[in-house]
This record gives C-alpha cells, sequence and structure tokens, in this order.
C-alpha cells in the first residue's frame, strides 16, 4: 500500500491531527510527512514499528533534529544535549544521571511537588475577570518552571526571572525563545556553582554528588547542559495539565469516577498521556544507511519520526482506542508518549508525578470546575497538541 501523505499545514491536520494519523494509519505502517521548507519525513503509524525504529541504531537523532536558534558563541557548548548522544557517551551520562530522575526519586519529591501547587491553587481567585480564571496562564504554565526552580535550588528572588524563561520556553520558537538561552545557561551556571559550595536535598545536589563505579563525575559543562535541557524539556506538564483539564471536562462520566476515587489517578494520567499527550510526532531521526521500512526503501541521511497522534491510538495494542477510559489498564505495551528505546524521556517520572498532583489537587479544591467558554482555543501547531488559553470557573 502506497503511505498516505500528510500535509501539516492542512487545517484537518491541525484541528484533529488523531483522525488524520489515524487513517494514515490503518491504510499502511508508513506515512510520509510533507510541510513547506522542511525536507519530507517517514513517519510510523503502528506501535510496533514504532517501537522497532525507536529502539533501532540505524536511525539517529543529531544535531539536524532540532531548530537552533542564533546564540552567542559562549552558549554553544551546552547545546548538545545527551538527545543528541549515541554509544558509549549516551550510556555513559544516562548511567550517571538516570538515579536521579528515578520514579523513586520523583516520589520523594512529590511533597515538595504538593506545596507548589496548593500555592498556585491558592492564588488562582485573585487573577480572576468576570468570573472565569485561565487555567492555562495561571496554574498550568507556572507549574513546571516552579518544580524546576526546586529541583535545582534557584533562590526565590532569582524565581521572577525564571518564570519569564519558562514563559518564553512554551511559546516555542522565536526571538523570543532565542533571547531566553543565554539568561538560562547563565542561570544554570549560577545554580551549578552554588550547589557544589552549598549541597542540599535537591536534583542538581544528587547529579553533583554522583559517581560510578570507576569514580567518573559530571563536568560542569555538563551539569549546566542539563539544567538548561531540563529548563527546555521540562515543560511538557504544561500542555499535559491543561489538555488533561479540558478533556476531563469533556467527558463528565469520567470525570465523575475520577471524583469518586482518587486512587484512580496514576492509570488516569497515563490514558490521558496515550490520548491527549502533547506531542504529535517524536524528534526525528536520520537513516544512518539505507535501510528497508514496510517494504519502503529509506535512503541514507532521510528522515524519520514516529506519528504519537497514530501509534497511541492503535488498534493492535488498545481495545477501543478513540475511547477515553480512566478504568483502562494499561496493559504489558503501555503508550509511547514519552518515546521508547535509548533516549526514552528522561523526565518521565517527573512529569508523571506533576501531572497526578496538579489534577488530584485541582479536583478536589474546585468540586465545580467547568470550562467557562464552548470549546477552549487551540494553538494551530502541527507539532504540539496544546491550547492557548483554558479559562473555567472554579
Amino acid at each position: 500500500m502506497i503511505p498516505l501523505e500528510l500535509d501539516l499545514t492542512d487545517m484537518d491536520v491541525i484541528r484533529d491531527p488523531f483522525t488524520a494519523y489515524g487513517r494514515a494509519r490503518e491504510r499502511s505502517p508508513l506515512a510520509r510527512v510533507v510541510a513547506p521548507g522542511l525536507s519530507p519525513m517517514w513517519a510510523l503509524t503502528r506501535q510496533e514499528g514504532a517501537r522497532a525504529v525507536l529502539a533501532d541504531p540505524r536511525f539517529e537523532i543529531t544535531s539536524g533534529s532540532f531548530l537552533r536558534p542564533d546564540v552567542p558563541d559562549d552558549c554553544l557548548p551546552y547545546l548538545r544535549t545527551m538527545s543528541e548522544m549515541d554509544g558509549p557517551e549516551h550510556l555513559r551520562l544516562r548511567r550517571l544521571v538516570a538515579p536521579a530522575f528515578s520514579a523513586r526519586r520523583a516520589a520523594a519529591f512529590r511533597p515538595r511537588i504538593e506545596r507548589i501547587v496548593e500555592r498556585l491553587l491558592d492564588d488562582l481567585p485573585g487573577h480572576a475577570e468576570d468570573g472565569s480564571v485561565d487555567l492555562l496562564s495561571h496554574f498550568a504554565r507556572p507549574l513546571p518552571m516552579e518544580v524546576i526552580c526546586e529541583l535545582v535550588g534557584v533562590p526565590e528572588p532569582d524565581r521572577p526571572r525564571w518564570r519569564d524563561y519558562g514563559a518564553m520556553i512554551v511559546a516555542g520558537a522565536g526571538q523570543a525563545f532565542g533571547a531566553a538561552i543565554p539568561g538560562i545557561i547563565a542561570g544554570a551556571k549560577e545554580a551549578v556553582a552554588r550547589r557544589r559550595h552549598e549541597p542540599a536535598d535537591d536534583l542538581l545536589s544528587d547529579l553533583i554528588r554522583v559517581q560510578d563505579e570507576h569514580g567518573d563525575r559530571l563536568g560542569d559543562t555538563e551539569l549546566v547542559t542539563l539544567v538548561w535541557h531540563l529548563v527546555l524539556a521540562g515543560q511538557t506538564p504544561t500542555n499535559l495539565v491543561a489538555n488533561a483539564v479540558d478533556v476531563l471536562l469533556a467527558h463528565p462520566a469520567e470525570l465523575a469516577e475520577l471524583r469518586a476515587d482518587p486512587a484512580l489517578m496514576p492509570r488516569a494520567v497515563e490514558e490521558l498521556i496515550r490520548w491527549c499527550g502533547p506531542n504529535l510526532l517524536t524528534i526525528p531521526r536520520y537513516a544512518r544507511e539505507d535501510a528497508d521500512l514496510y517494504g519502503h526503501r529509506v535512503r541514507k541521511g532521510e528522515t524519520v519520526t514516529v506519528a504519537l497522534a497514530a501509534v497511541n491510538r492503535d488498534p493492535r495494542v488498545y481495545a477501543d482506542p478513540d475511547r477515553f477510559d480512566v478504568m483502562r489498564e494499561p496493559g504489558a505495551a503501555g503508550h509511547l508518549g514519552f518515546a521508547h528505546g535509548p533516549h526514552f524521556c528522561l523526565g518521565a517520572s517527573l512529569a508523571r508525578a506533576q501531572t497526578d498532583v496538579a489534577l488530584t489537587a485541582l479536583l478536589r479544591r474546585s468540586p465545580g470546575l467547568a470550562l467557562a467558554v464552548a470549546d477552549a482555543p487551540r494553538a494551530p501547531d502541527p507539532g504540539t497538541w496544546r491550547l492557548l488559553a483554558l479559562p473555567v470557573t472554579l
């Protein structure tokens, strides 16, 4: 079967990517994704093939996988993150940093996340206008950066600056994004220097202390790069929490189940990541050599991605996949919302914890929570399923 071609500028794809990618998935396990100014990409649409490619060393993430903003030369050494590394270099860094990002460490950090969430919820009524408040601007958007400030020990007087950085990152590529990078890197250098002299119970201190069985440790450039990448990648809960609230309010029966039994929240978070996770496509990978994918020749240097909007609703894996169900058993396969293989998202446990804590507290404190508009406006973003605002009544 000839793969379906999806134009990322097509408004049908932008408005409802799950239907568009689902149609491509049922036609072929491989699709072609095109957009003006970009080279065409091969996109895996079924979970079996997606898992195989994400774990296949023939397809690599390189500097070309990212849009590089213009930054001063002194920032360049910090832009190459672990995502771009493979082989021994990647394994070394992953081995050193993984304990600090474990599910156990995220659970230990949960009480601090709870305090941050409660404080943001305390402030919400003060942001109300005409009886409603934008939950995206005043809750979901500031949450990740507040958590990151706790993770790296940013002093309270410096946090307004970091909050501004977070807002610029969430806004995506553009002049503001590029302008934020030198400040983020400067702040990361300050944080690393501070924790070298004043260790504390936080993630950055963990990373500074860690060494492997050979005495290998992270250097300052690696630590600053990790903090910068944490700021960049750590904004995912903004869109995940906002999407989750929007979906729950549109599914009152599922919301009632969750209110009746808050212990369902961890399972509901997995279902929300599967059903309305913000990432529609994975980071593009480049073929190191010619390869065959489902009878199609992928040439060396061509780009391959995974259509998460398709594979996370693959009927070969999930029963009734287009139905949102907070009671759904995660199953052995699970979703690919945090990718798979060597580049599985390092911050997955923290993102899960933030989403769980945020939704649990919000539903507990706002029993009358409702959308203040018929439809919350969405960004015309072909790569990210995200809202522009989420006006609610509390």
